[in-house]
């Protein structure tokens, strides 16, 4: 189940990382894939979720990064959906934390450290 997570979270990264070109160009965000990139990420951090509370993996900084990245992720989408400029600081800190907890989810399933 862990590969599957990593699988989930790479597919929201690659829409996160389509998503963040735009804002770092000033460009308005392409709505489809604002749509796909937020629903994917919370799949990929529910199944997470449920898979340290079944098994009791050792992933809580993962998971209490990526709650924080989504807790900023949900500021960006809705100043997105306001029509209100997203600050570009904002989106990389995002993006660096999400990339922190999936550091620490591979980690964790290839025991690379």
């Amino acid at each position: 189940m862990v590969y599957t997570i990593i699988v989930v979270f790479s597919l929201a990264a690659i829409f996160g990382i389509t998503l963040l070109s735009f804002v770092l160009r000033s460009k308005e965000t392409p709505k489809a894939v604002v749509f796909m990139h937020g629903p994917v990420a919370a799949i990929g951090l529910i199944l997470l979720i449920y898979y340290v509370a079944t098994t009791g993996a050792n992933l809580v900084t993962s998971i209490v990064l990526f709650v924080i990245a989504a807790l900023g992720g949900i500021i960006l989408v809705s100043r997105d959906f306001m029509g209100k400029p997203i600050p570009k600081w904002l989106a990389v800190v995002h993006g660096l934390i999400a990339v922190s907890g999936f550091v620490y989810l591979l980690n964790y399933a290839f025991n690379i450290a």
